[in-house]
């Protein structure tokens, strides 16, 4: 279906990122990885699909390496049709003790690299009719929690973000959406399941209960490959009318 198409994904050499470059690369779409840590095993994976894939490793907090990154996969490819905003950070505190420094880490990584991009992208997805924007964002775009008032404000921005580039654009081939994923299963939410298990001395499945019980009513975790396949969707024909939407899927988090 995408066969011929290029797609750029940040933060995609692991977890969700590169669930959906998986998902994209087995349509035919050439991937762009961003991110850090293993490098290898995630560039074979989408070589296993059959498509080229090429990696940058641009700081999404530093827009001149953003811009850097986006001509190279110009160079490349020969351009970005398809662009997934997915590089995320978290940090957890009370707002009175939320160090300075993390705030701005958060919102730029979370929310400002995603306009960055955006901007960066849209004049050759507008001059070609076709475009596609993908912004991952979270259920904590549509609600919050507390102790998150970083990646609250940067998730609810994320949305908002993705609204106004969906009507800026309502005429024409490039659309806009964004994914609100509740937990998903990432090698870092493994880590904590097992840390809560280790800690309270109960299994690893009464502990992913214990977990997911505290906001997601179905008790079952989201997969990237799930995300991947939402990406796809969004990717298709049949969602050229789907615009501005925030699509959550939160296993009824938001619901409630």
């Amino acid at each position: 279906m995408l066969k011929g198409k290029t797609a750029l994904v940040t933060g995609s050499t692991s977890g969700i990122g590169l669930g959906i470059a998986l998902a994209l690369a087995k349509q035919g779409a050439r991937i762009v990885l961003n991110g850090f840590g293993d490098l290898e095993g995630p560039q074979a994976a989408i070589r296993a699909c059959g498509v080229p894939v090429t990696y940058h490793g641009a700081d999404m907090s530093r827009p001149d390496e953003i811009g850097a990154m986006m001509q190279y996969a110009t160079q490349q490819f020969g351009g970005i049709d398809i662009l997934v905003n997915n590089a995320g950070i978290q940090h957890v505190a009370r707002i009175e003790d939320f160090p300075p420094e993390r705030w701005d880490a958060v919102i730029a990584i979370n929310l400002s690299s995603a306009f960055h991009t955006t901007r960066l992208a849209l004049p050759a997805m507008q001059a070609a009719g076709w475009g596609r924007i993908i912004n991952v964002a979270s259920v904590h775009g549509l609600v919050a929690s507390a102790e998150k008032s970083a990646y609250v404000a940067a998730k609810h921005g994320l949305v908002g973000l993705t609204k106004v580039t969906a009507l800026e654009n309502a005429t024409g081939g490039v659309t806009c959406n964004a994914i609100c994923p509740g937990w998903v299963l990432t090698p870092l939410v493994q880590k904590q399941v097992d840390a809560k298990a280790a800690t309270l001395g109960i299994s690893k499945d009464e502990a992913t209960r214990q977990l997911l019980s505290e906001k997601e009513p179905s008790l079952q975790f989201t997969t990237p490959e799930e995300l991947g396949a939402l990406a796809v969707f969004f990717c298709s024909a049949a969602a050229n009318n789907v615009r501005g939407v925030a699509w959550n899927m939160d296993g009824g988090w938001a619901a409630q």
